[in-house]
């Protein structure tokens, strides 16, 4: 479960932030989550808790912002929903898409004390 691991980047992070913000207790993490980054929302929920355990995280908690993915067709100019599994191909003109606009996201967008 790599979603771990991810966990326990964002608490070292997000711990990071706080210190450098002169801040003990984090109350929250928020993070924005693609829809292709592989990754989980519960099972990093799951993994968040156990991370978590013994920071200045100890009590906070996790807001996943899930981001959908979405592609931009340069022929016709359309953004379309890629959705899941992925599907590259415009919905207009039934061309491949050669540019991912959104849904790979990982990233903490906010950190609140």
């Amino acid at each position: 479960m790599h979603e771990l691991s991810i966990a326990t980047a964002i608490v070292e992070q997000a711990g990071e932030i706080a210190r450098a913000d002169g801040a003990g207790d984090v109350a929250s993490v928020t993070v924005r989550v693609g829809e292709l980054a592989g990754v989980v929302p519960d099972a990093l929920h799951f993994a968040f808790e156990v991370a978590r355990d013994g920071t200045a995280l100890a009590a906070a908690r996790l807001v996943v912002e899930q981001v959908p993915a979405q592609a931009w067709c340069g022929e016709c100019a359309e953004e379309f929903a890629v959705g899941m599994p992925p599907f590259f191909w415009c919905p207009r003109c039934d061309r491949p898409s050669q540019e991912l606009r959104s849904g790979r996201e990982l990233e903490i967008t906010g950190v609140e004390t």
